[in-house]
Order: C-alpha cells, then structure tokens, then sequence
C-alpha cells in the first residue's frame, strides 16, 4: 500500500527535511549576568524521502532543540528550515498532517480513555474518513499486536505496550516524516525487537523517513543507514556508521572458535591479538578495516588452525562517539 504523493510525503523524491545555517540561541543567566548560548549552530542538513536517519550526540548537543525547530515548537534564531516542503512555524497546522512524533517519556493518548478511543480522537484530529481509518487501525493493530489490549485504559498498559500504543498513534495519520525520540527507553530486549522490527517493516512498505534521537546504539545499528552526529550544537558527522567508526580508526573484531588448543595467533600481519579462552579454543583478534579485510584475516588464521566457527563484533558506537568528542576536545 502506497501513501500520497503530496510534497514532502511517501512516493515524493524530494528532500523532507532540508536546512541551511539553521540556529538557534537561548539566553542564560549565569549569576548576575546574562549570556547568549548557542543551542544549534550553523546546522546545514538534507534529509531524503524514504532515508532512516540516527540523530546522535550527547546530552545538551543540540537535539531536541533540532527537532522543536523541524517541527515547528521553536522559532530559528536565523537560518532556514523546510519539513516536507513546507516552513514549520507559518505552516504548522499543514506539517501535523505530514509529520508523526514519538516521545518516548511523553504520551499523545489519553490516559483514562481506552486505546481504540484516543485512536478515534487521534483520526478525526486528522479528518482521516471513516474508511481510511478502519483501514489504518486494522493495519496497524494486527502488526503492532495491539488487538488484546484495544479496550484497556492507557494507564493500565505495561510500558511496552504503551509504546506500541504511541507508535501507532503517531502513524494514524500515515505521515511522511517520523520522529522517533527515545522511543525504546526502558523497555525490555524483547520489546525493542519488536518495535525495531515494526519500524523497519513500516519503513520499507510504506517509504516513511524517520529521524531517531536516542542514546541506544542498538536502536541507531538496527534501524539507521545514516548517522548525524552533533557537538555542541554543531554537525561533526555526516555519513554512515562504518565511516563513522573510520572517522577515529575504530577495529573491528574476529572472534574465531579452532578444531583444538593452539598457541596465541600473534604475529599476523596487520592483526592485534586480543585474547584466548579455553586454552587457546576461541580468539579474538582486532583489525583496522582500512588496512585489510575480515577476509584476509581468517585466510592467515586458517594457515595455522583449522576454523569451526567465526563471528565477527562491530567496534561500539557509543565507544566512537566518545572518541569522536575527545578529538575535538
């Protein structure tokens, strides 16, 4: 099922979120004086239809003022800021049909009513038509796995299926632009991987763009294809998360199971042994993938040990990050 093909929306190949030297500065008050920070600084950034975006820095970098200026809840300090073709602030009640938000510490549902209810509010907020929304509710309760709980109050659902809850009330609407912030805060690993999964399938049938805020690195590696990485307000990273763990010449890891006991694999050409376990039955060994390949590494493993078995660990992201503020500190 395709959505429309309004600017900005499912099907547009146009940019949905497009700024240039977007900034924003607040007034603080620093004992008797008051002094200018800069929130978001000279921010330039486009965002394609149908992208998966992770929008990552510490806390205090810069995004949730990024995403009140996209959004239209904050004014620019100077300048320029499209959502979905159109200007967030003069065009705010047009963005709302186009853009869906995810808080994952802030409810849109009604927390007496029952989930079908804030659903039908929800619907009709968005003038959906009878038919448009029977059809989207079905869709999204049998994918979400929403049918037991359609009839509880919001108060009474565990906080997994509370999130599920907001998901979909977020996408009612099928709106072109997601922004998820937070949204697997303190819930369990096997409800992350399931609004992980729903994210991922909602993307690909119906083209949605997400831009996720979050400090869970699972959610960014599962969900993202592009990372953009703010530093005090300022863009520091645009690209994906390999060039990213390039950026500070992150390794990657070889985790190789052998047939029997063998001495330390050192001395391997461009490898740094990193340990053994059970005398010598796994290893693990650290490379730079710019300077060789997984590939070749097992080649030279496999010239001294034979190989039951391998797998291979991705440097850590939040690692990198931390690598990427220190150089600029």
């Amino acid at each position: 099922m395709s959505g429309p093909t309004t600017p900005g929306g499912p099907g547009e190949t146009g940019p949905v979120i497009e700024t240039h030297g977007l900034t924003r500065e607040f007034t603080v008050r620093d004992g008797l004086r008051r002094r200018r920070v800069r929130a978001v600084d000279d921010l330039t950034v486009t965002v394609g239809a149908g992208e998966a975006v992770g929008y990552i820095g510490a806390n205090g970098a810069g995004k949730s003022t990024t995403i009140k200026m996209l959004t239209g809840i904050l004014v620019p300090t100077s300048g320029t800021v499209r959502t979905c073709g159109l200007r967030p602030v003069e065009d705010r009640r047009r963005l709302a049909r186009r853009v869906g938000v995810v808080f994952g510490q802030r409810s849109q549902l009604w927390w007496d009513l029952p989930v079908r209810e804030s659903f039908r509010i929800l619907a009709a907020i968005h003038s959906l038509d009878a038919a448009a929304e029977r059809a989207r509710t079905e869709e999204l309760v049998e994918r979400l796995e929403m049918g037991d709980f359609l009839g509880t109050p919001v108060r009474q659902l565990s906080l997994g299926q509370r999130m599920r809850a907001e998901v979909a009330a977020a996408l009612l609407h099928s709106p072109a632009l997601v922004v998820l912030d937070e949204p697997t805060i303190g819930l369990d690993v096997l409800s992350k991987q399931r609004l992980r999964e729903f994210l991922v399938a909602e993307r690909r049938t119906h083209g949605t763009t997400l831009l996720l805020t979050t400090h869970d690195m699972g959610d960014v590696e599962r969900l993202c294809d592009r990372v953009l990485l703010v530093d005090r307000g300022a863009l520091v990273f645009d690209g994906d998360l390999a060039g990213l763990s390039r950026t500070v010449g992150a390794e990657r890891v070889l985790v190789v199971d052998l047939a029997g006991a063998t001495p330390d694999l050192t001395g391997l050409p461009d490898v740094r042994h990193l340990g053994s376990e059970g005398g010598g039955l796994r290893q693990r060994l650290s490379f730079d993938p710019d300077t060789t390949t997984a590939a070749r590494v097992l080649a030279a493993v496999s010239e001294r040990a034979e190989v039951l078995d391998l797998s291979i660990e991705e440097p850590d992201v939040e690692d990198v990050v931390r690598r990427v503020y220190a150089a600029r500190r």
